[in-house]
């Protein structure tokens, strides 16, 4: 993505992991952050690498891709304008808010890779929060766990 000039900031799990610099347990996707007016080009790019449209299995806002048994999530950013705070648009009219100042140009190394991430700040945020599924809110009490360890 940074090859061809699309702004994603890493969040969820590898997110941690990538701020702990560690993997610090299984995961079943990677979920990215997008401009919603990049949703396009990023479903182009995917496709012409192997990727496919995977529909109805996301969170509104989002849309996801596999290849093989790796999935990613994408959940789509906009703004009111170029100094308001991003959220995810919900197709019902709502919206998602994410921390204040989430997306900024933090960005860390796992095992040679690097990825732009949010901040570790939002990240625990988003980590607080609860959950209807019980198996997530349990990767996000390890996932909290793993970043109190962290300065």
């Amino acid at each position: 993505m940074e090859t061809e000039r699309v702004e994603y900031w890493l969040f969820g799990g590898w997110a941690v992991d990538f701020h702990v610099g560690a993997v610090t347990r299984s995961h079943s996707d990677l979920d990215l952050a997008i401009w919603v007016d990049d949703v396009d080009r990023v479903a182009t790019l995917l496709g012409g690498d192997g990727w496919v449209h995977v529909p109805d299995e996301t969170q509104p806002g989002s849309i996801a891709f596999a290849r093989g048994t790796v999935r990613v999530e994408l959940a789509f950013l906009q703004r009111d304008d170029a100094g308001g705070e991003p959220y995810t648009p919900i197709g019902d009219g709502s919206r998602a808010t994410w921390a204040a100042g989430a997306f900024g140009q933090d960005i860390r190394t796992l095992a040679g890779v690097r990825a732009r991430v949010i901040t570790l700040r939002a990240l625990r945020e988003e980590k607080t929060g609860s959950r209807d599924d019980p198996v997530a809110e349990a990767k996000d009490r390890q996932d909290l766990a793993t970043l109190e360890r962290l300065a």
